[in-house]
């Protein structure tokens, strides 16, 4: 337990700093966050890993729930319009469903450069209340003679979007930032499974408003019939749907506003090593932040911000720093294997319908029994493949490693899209259902899980987030892909006998992606059990190591680590 000192309040309190007699800021600085890499797990981890995967919950079941939704659209707005009554314009479709891909590469690069230059902290809550601004939006948006309700929806998923954008960087970095070192893959796995409980969530409060307006959606015998109160009840529901996905949101966001700044960007950002040391014990001792000596504090900062080893942000240090081969590759590791994934994740995500069909949940004979077959039937695809796929990389990426389960993850379902591609018209129903299921687990059990996790340990504090947000956005631009060019081949040829003539073909393509991905693997360190002062070059003996820190420093580069004033480039992050 930390010694408290006078002052402070009941949810503030002030703290001894046990490291103020040392004089050398950097071994203050190494010897506080080793107290936070060895750190017992305890509660402050989980409020961690629940506050930060309250928002990944929101975010799947946002974008997921879109999938039944534009289901429901087709019936209300296309109930009577078009050679296929009841089904929505497959152009306005792919619309809706890219628009929140766009708008999530805005948010990742724009949040995760953000969260670097002025603090995880101030940025961390934005995002959220983003979301769930733009999903109560869509849940009343509505069609006029001026507007399409296609145009409205697009405008808001793109709002949803880069809100949902800036969760990736902020809550993986944030996360890694807070954890133990033994346990840190664990915790921002935990984090990234919210994923499948959220897409869960989506399928059992689609059945659980579809089921309610059970009554309404029987007066309709099929979708080209569905008016008066079956059209109602339909319109009803998908803005049920739709505005639920605020209510975690908004459970969440006093957590996220009120969440301590990470004392390793305090420490290697706003180099105030008096307040990251108190922060560090105040998180140990469960509370929001350390509140230390105030004079003590800014005198502190004049004297040891000069002698901290760790460079400034700043554009010139940004390409100096990635110029350097061993740390480029990282870079290009984790956006290329991102990109790779999502090609592929996001593309078998388009044919969920013809799993459904397979396994018979994908239509019915009335209104009720389509939308309720659906629903069921998404439940449970997620339940057999993703859910423990997310859970299996949980319980083993702090055993087995990252690199592993990722290039293990990638060579198998290169195997299985193979099998689905080349053997299409031969493994029939069944086998196409197994190798689905099988698919969706290694794709959680492999590279969906892992890359996130890796971007979030392997880059240096002054730029984790902005590393991590380029290559989430690499994956989008591959889901954009997947959805826009590739995703419409499956129908090249179509015919009312066969729908999807050429998804043999996209499979081969995917497969293709996937054996891509294997090489990108190779470029990314593995990160198990290393601190992440390890991982960024700073300690000697490790592979990683940069000569340019930790005082072994020539005259020439001690200029560009310590510039003169008037000669200093601008900061990234400076205050």
């Amino acid at each position: 337990m930390a010694t408290r000192t006078a002052g402070g309040n009941a949810a503030f309190h002030n703290f001894h700093n046990d490291y103020a007699h040392i004089a050398d800021p950097n071994e203050r600085r190494r010897l506080a966050l080793a107290e936070i890499d060895k750190a017992p797990f305890g509660w402050y981890h989980i409020r961690a890993i629940a506050v930060a995967g309250i928002g990944f919950f929101t975010d799947a079941y946002d974008i997921f729930a879109i999938g039944i939704v534009t289901t429901m659209l087709g019936i209300v707005y296309w109930h009577d319009v078009g050679s296929k009554p009841g089904t929505i314009n497959p152009d306005s479709d792919t619309a809706i469903k890219v628009a929140t891909s766009a708008g999530t590469v805005v948010g990742q690069l724009g949040f995760g450069w953000l969260a670097d230059m002025v603090g995880r902290k101030r940025m961390y809550g934005l995002e959220l209340i983003l979301i769930i601004f733009a999903t109560l939006a869509q849940s009343l948006s509505a069609e006029s003679p001026a507007i399409n309700i296609v145009g409205v929806i697009i405008f808001w998923r793109v709002m949803m979007g880069v809100g949902i954008g800036g969760d990736y960087p902020l809550s993986s970095v944030i996360t890694a930032e807070f954890a133990t070192t033994k346990w840190r893959g664990a915790m921002m796995g935990s984090v990234f499974a919210m994923q499948g409980i959220g897409q869960f969530a989506a399928g059992i409060m689609s059945l659980i408003v579809v089921s309610g307006f059970k009554q309404s959606l029987l007066t309709a015998p099929t979708v080209a019939e569905c008016g008066g109160v079956c059209g109602e009840a339909v319109d009803k529901s998908w803005r049920v749907i739709i505005g639920f996905g605020a209510v975690p949101g908004c459970i969440a966001l006093y957590y996220r506003l009120t969440i301590p700044e990470t004392p390793r960007y305090t420490f290697d950002v706003s180099r105030d090593v008096v307040k990251a040391g108190s922060d560090v014990k105040a998180y140990l001792n469960g509370t929001p932040e350390g509140i230390p000596d105030e004079i003590a504090r800014v005198h502190d900062m004049r004297e040891s911000a000069p002698q901290l080893e760790t460079p400034k942000a700043s554009l010139r240090d940004f390409f100096a720093h990635y110029s350097q081969w061993k740390y480029g590759k990282t870079l290009l590791g984790t956006a290329g294997s991102w990109f790779f994934l999502d090609v592929a994740f996001y593309g078998v995500g388009l044919n969920n319908s013809v799993i459904l069909k397979a396994i018979g949940y994908g239509t019915g004979d009335t209104v009720y029994e389509t939308l309720y077959n659906i629903s069921v039937g998404n439940i449970i695809l997620v339940c057999a493949g993703a859910i423990p796929g997310y859970w299996v990389t949980v319980a083993t990426v702090d055993t087995i490693g990252r690199k592993p389960i990722q290039l293990g993850g990638f060579l198998i379902l290169t195997i299985l899209f193979c099998i689905i591609g080349f053997g299409y018209h031969v493994i029939g129903t069944s086998g196409l259902l197994a190798c689905y299921v099988l698919a969706q687990f290694f794709f959680n059990f492999g590279p969906n899980s892992t890359t996130f996790i890796v971007p979030g340990e392997c880059f240096p504090t002054r730029y984790r987030s902005t590393s991590h947000g380029i290559s989430a956005a690499s994956g989008k631009v591959g889901s954009i892909i997947a959805q826009v060019l590739i995703g419409p081949l499956r129908v090249r040829g179509a015919t009312e006998d066969n729908a999807s003539p050429w998804l043999n073909h996209v499979m081969e393509i995917y497969a293709l992606f996937m054996l891509c991905g294997c090489f990108t693997t190779l470029l990314i360190p593995e990160t198990k059990r290393l601190t992440l002062e390890q991982l960024a070059g700073e300690v000697p003996g490790t592979p990683q190591y940069d000569e340019r820190l930790g005082g072994r420093v020539s005259d020439s580069q001690s200029d560009r680590k310590h510039p003169d004033p008037s000669h200093e480039e601008a900061s990234l992050g400076e205050k």
